[in-house]
C-alpha cells in the first residue's frame, strides 16, 4: 500500500471508540473484519492496524476485491504457474505471496468469489496457498485484514458468501460511522483538509472558512462520508482566489452545471402516456418485471456489458446485478458477460 497522508481525525464518542478498538486488537495476530460506507476511512484503519502491530516493518499489500474482473482475482490473489491459462506465459506469485510477514488488506471483500473464498479459508486456517495450475502448497505468514460496505451476515444466510469464511475472519468486527452520524467532526476535518491544500497551493497560512460556508458542510448528509468532505473542501480552497479571506464558496455537486450532459440511461414513457398521467397495468407483477427488464438491458447497454458499471449505473451492487439479470435470463447465451 503506497505511502499516503492519513487523515484520523475526530473527536465523537463513536469515532473514537472505533479507533480504540483497532488499536486494542492491532497487537493480536488474528483477522479483523473493518465494516462502513464508502468513504469512512476503512483503508485507514487497515493501515493502523498494520502500524500498530508486531508485523509494522513487514509489507502492507492491498487489494480491491472489486477492482478486478472474476478470472484475475484469483490469480493476482494465490499467483499462478506458466500455462495455468491463456496468457500465462510465465509464473508469478499473488499477493499473499507478496505481504508475506506482513499485512493483506482485501477490500470490498463481499466480491470474492466462491472459489476464492474457499483458498482464503484456506491460507488463513493453515497458512497454505497453492498458485493457479499448481499441485505444490506454498506456506505464507500473513495477517488478513478485509473490508466491506455490504452485510456479510445477510449474504452468509443467502448463500452468497461462506458461512465458515465469515467466522473466521471476524474474531473482531469494526464498524466505522458515516459522517451524518459524527456531524461534530465535520469542522475538524474540513480544517485539517483545508490546511492540507493551503499549503499544496503555497497559501502561507489557512484562514478558515465563513459562517454560512460551515453551515452548508454541517448541513449536507454526505453520503461519500470523509472522502466526500475531503474533495469538496479542497476544491473550495483551491477555488477560492483570496487567500488572506476566509473560504466563502462551497461547491458540494461538481457536476453542476446548466450545460451538464443528460444521461442517456432515462426512462421511457409508457405508450400512449405522453401527458404524464399514470395509467394502471392489467397485470401488475408482468408490467414491473418488464420495465426491470428494460431497466437492465438499458443499463447493460449503456456500460457496454461491463457487469460492475452497470451495477453502478443502477445503483445496485454487483452480486445484485447478477442476481437480476439471471432472474431475467440475461445471463445466457453471451448476453450479458462478465465484466
Amino acid at each position: 500500500m503506497p505511502a499516503k497522508p492519513t487523515q484520523l481525525v475526530g473527536q465523537s464518542s463513536a469515532f473514537l471508540d472505533a479507533l480504540e478498538r483497532a488499536s486494542a486488537v492491532a497487537q493480536l495476530d488474528r483477522p479483523v473484519l473493518v465494516v462502513g460506507e464508502r468513504g469512512t476511512g476503512k483503508e485507514m484503519i487497515a493501515e493502523r492496524l498494520h502500524r500498530l502491530s508486531p508485523r509494522w516493518e513487514e509489507p502492507l499489500v492491498a487489494l480491491n476485491c472489486a477492482a478486478l474482473p472474476e478470472s484475475l482475482i484469483d490469480a493476482e490473489l494465490f499467483g499462478y504457474e506458466a500455462g495455468a491459462f491463456t496468457g500465462a506465459t510465465r509464473a508469478r506469485g499473488g499477493k499473499f505471496e507478496e505481504a508475506d510477514g506482513g499485512t493483506l488488506f482485501l477490500d470490498e471483500i463481499g466480491t470474492l468469489t466462491p472459489a476464492g473464498q474457499e483458498r482464503l479459508l484456506r491460507v488463513i486456517e493453515y497458512g497454505e496457498l497453492m498458485r493457479l495450475g499448481s499441485s505444490r502448497p506454498l506456506s505464507v505468514d500473513v495477517r488478513v485484514v478485509a473490508a466491506t460496505n455490504e452485510d456479510l451476515p445477510a449474504l452468509a444466510a443467502r448463500g452468497r458468501f461462506r458461512a465458515d469464511l465469515l467466522d473466521r475472519l471476524s474474531f473482531e468486527v469494526i464498524t466505522l460511522p458515516p459522517l451524518r452520524h459524527r456531524r461534530e467532526d465535520i469542522p475538524l476535518l474540513a480544517d485539517a483538509f483545508g490546511r492540507r491544500m493551503a499549503s499544496e497551493i503555497g497559501w502561507s497560512g489557512f484562514p478558515g472558512f465563513t459562517r454560512a460556508a460551515m453551515d452548508a458542510l454541517l448541513a449536507h448528509d454526505w453520503p461519500g462520508n470523509v472522502r466526500e468532505l475531503r474533495n469538496v473542501v479542497e476544491r473550495a480552497v483551491y477555488r477560492w482566489a483570496e487567500p488572506d479571506r476566509p473560504v466563502g464558496a462551497i461547491a458540494l455537486d461538481p457536476f453542476a452545471s446548466p450545460w451538464r450532459p443528460q444521461s442517456s440511461l432515462r426512462e421511457a414513457p409508457a405508450a400512449g402516456n405522453e401527458d404524464g398521467a399514470v395509467r394502471l397495468p392489467a397485470d401488475f407483477r408482468a408490467s414491473v418485471a418488464a420495465h426491470e427488464r428494460r431497466l437492465l438491458e438499458a443499463a447493460m447497454t449503456e456500460a457496454r456489458h461491463n457487469q460492475r458499471k452497470a451495477a453502478a449505473l443502477l445503483g445496485l451492487s454487483y452480486d445484485q446485478l447478477r442476481h437480476a439479470l439471471r432472474r431475467h435470463e440475461l445471463l445466457s447465451g453471451g448476453a450479458a458477460p462478465p465484466a
